[in-house]
């Protein structure tokens, strides 16, 4: 018997979009890229919108080149109207590094880090990896300017320890994640002559901070070059330790399965929700005219995996300025509310065939098996009936399938975007895409639920006015 290996093309396209985009930096960036493609129109939130949103419109913004914003306003819109929204979060767990960073032990250069979110951490164990990041520079006239660098090959590795030194590893993985967690980057011997060469070329006047003094120069140094710029001229910088590889080097997300029904790679939680609704707000305006009904809105939000408190999380103002900015009357403002419907996705858990008894026996959501609702007595997840019912009917639509999840009563259940954003008066769903492995460096989901994930969001984006208009529960 042959199998099928056809591959769906929103996977593909997932894939282009996770490997160019390390940190949320960059998938902003990748995102705006695909926007602008479109026609979509930059908005500063700094500027009057008054007469730069109009009917039929496609409008975009961001903040701290982090979070971004998207919308569509219908050909018969009017101040007051209801938003639409699908809500994301494009942060993932992952190793900072340090403001102060440069490190030396054994005749080793190390390179101080943090850990961020809660991450497998021993899944970065022994992984080829690099840095990517926001890069601030300085000029001769004293300018300064953003710039996002991702350095292509891998430069740092954690290494562990060989069995022969810990001969119970096998059954009590356990390391300090301050003292035994901490990447190499090179031998002290190699960076002597580099570092003695680099000083006699190096020009300009020292920062009152020195940058020199906190990192490597040799790390410092690979960023210059990268940037096409002197490394005096780098100012302060971003960076996230990220994965490049699996299992071997340079080996980039990909597809994996005996027909191809896997994805393998890093940040599907929550790039894979984040991509999706992208491409979906992309493919509502691929017609000659934007669906009729609501304003149609996705929403990237940061910080998500560290509590979403900041300016760029989904407890920050971004969502209540949009809805206040085209509803600016508390009378409009309350009639939008009302009106208003979101979507907020983040990846769940699908059923691991080697830990079963993790999952409560009538919940047990199949990778490629469609839309994932989730609810939680206890509010850790927003979904209610009516919400239940909504997404139930607008992924009916378009003839998908919808799996539910519910969290063991013995274990402890995660959270996202959705209640945070719900507190706004909002009405709001919990859903998501089934996947393993969530929050290790290497995770795995399904091609297939690319497809109903867009579909999904599409469907909102066309039908949930019309479905609303038919509901009653006040």
């Amino acid at each position: 018997m042959m199998l099928s290996s056809t591959v769906p093309e929103a996977a593909s396209r997932l894939l282009s979009f996770v490997n160019n985009s390390p940190t949320p930096f960059h998938a902003v960036q990748t995102a705006v890229q695909r926007l602008e493609k479109v026609g979509f129109s930059k908005l500063k939130e700094s500027d009057s919108w008054d007469k730069a949103v109009k009917p039929g419109g496609k409008y975009f913004f961001t903040r701290n080149q982090s979070t971004i914003v998207a919308f569509t306003t219908p050909g018969n819109w009017k101040q007051g109207a209801g938003l639409s929204i699908v809500a994301t979060h494009i942060d993932s767990p992952n190793l900072r590094i340090r403001p102060v960073s440069k490190r030396t032990k054994a005749g080793y250069l190390q390179v101080g880090i943090e850990t961020y979110g809660g991450g497998i951490w021993h899944s970065w164990l022994d992984r080829d990896l690099s840095v990517a990041g926001r890069v601030i520079t300085s000029n001769k006239f004293g300018e300064f300017k953003s710039r996002l660098i991702k350095v292509e090959r891998p430069i740092l590795r954690i290494p562990s320890l060989a069995i022969h030194l810990d001969r119970g590893v096998n059954d009590s993985l356990k390391f300090n994640q301050e003292t035994e967690f901490v990447p190499i980057l090179g031998l002290i011997s190699e960076q002597l002559n580099a570092t003695s060469e680099s000083s006699k070329s190096s020009t300009g006047d020292v920062q009152a901070s020195s940058i020199a003094d906190n990192h490597h120069s040799a790390l410092l140094n690979l960023l210059a070059s990268e940037l096409s710029v002197a490394p005096n001229e780098i100012y302060d910088f971003e960076l996230q330790v990220v994965l490049v590889l699996q299992l071997y080097d340079t080996q980039p997300s990909q597809l994996g399965g005996i027909v191809n029904e896997f994805i393998f790679s890093p940040r599907m939680d929550n790039q894979f929700s984040s991509f999706c609704a992208v491409d979906a707000i992309i493919g509502s305006v691929s017609s000659n005219s934007l669906p009729e009904g609501n304003v149609n809105c996705i929403a990237l939000f940061n910080h998500e995996e560290v509590g979403s408190v900041s300016s760029t999380g989904a407890e920050s103002n971004l969502v209540p300025s949009l809805l206040n900015r085209l509803s600016p009357t508390p009378d409009l403002l309350a009639q939008s509310i009302a009106s208003s419907f979101l979507v907020s996705c983040d990846m769940g858990h699908a059923i691991h065939p080697n830990y079963y008894n993790k999952h409560e026996e009538n919940h047990q959501p199949r990778i490629n098996g469609g839309i994932i609702i989730k609810t939680n007595a206890k509010q850790r997840y927003t979904s209610d009936a009516v919400g239940s019912f909504l997404v139930k009917k607008l992924v009916e639509k378009k003839g998908g399938k919808v799996q539910e999840y519910e969290a063991r009563n013995d274990m402890p259940c995660g959270s996202t975007v959705g209640p945070s954003l719900s507190t706004i008066g909002l009405r709001v769903v919990d859903v998501g895409c089934p996947m393993l492995s969530m929050h290790s460096i290497r995770e795995t989901a399904g091609t297939s639920d690319v497809q109903s994930c867009i579909d999904l969001f599409q469907s909102l984006f066309e039908n949930f006015s019309q479905l609303d208009a038919k509901l009653i529960a006040e």
